[in-house]
């Protein structure tokens, strides 16, 4: 747990029916990182996330590579750990 970090975010843009979510989730597993996503009434996604920040890092990066994505702005903050979170989960409508 050491090197973990938790991070909290709000994703503006093209960030919603684009497929943002399952694309988030993908990474997350793929990356070992755990957390979840969700869409907001306002159009933005909301996200937390944890694991090494590198891997965090690359999370974002997937995230504004993938085609039907632009995110316009982030909003992002320091969580406290969530010691025992398994996996990553995609919730919200």
């Amino acid at each position: 747990m050491r090197d973990k970090v938790r991070k909290h975010f709000y994703f503006s843009g093209d960030v919603q029916m684009v497929g943002f979510r399952y694309q988030a989730k993908y990474a997350a597993d793929d990356l070992g990182l755990t957390g979840w996503v969700c869409n907001l009434c306002d159009g933005r996604v909301e996200m937390e996330v944890q694991g090494r920040d590198s891997d965090i890092d690359r999370l974002l990066a997937r995230l504004y590579e993938a085609r039907s994505i632009r995110i316009t702005d982030i909003e992002a903050r320091r969580m406290p750990l969530q010691p025992g979170e398994k996996g990553f989960r995609v919730t919200g409508y």
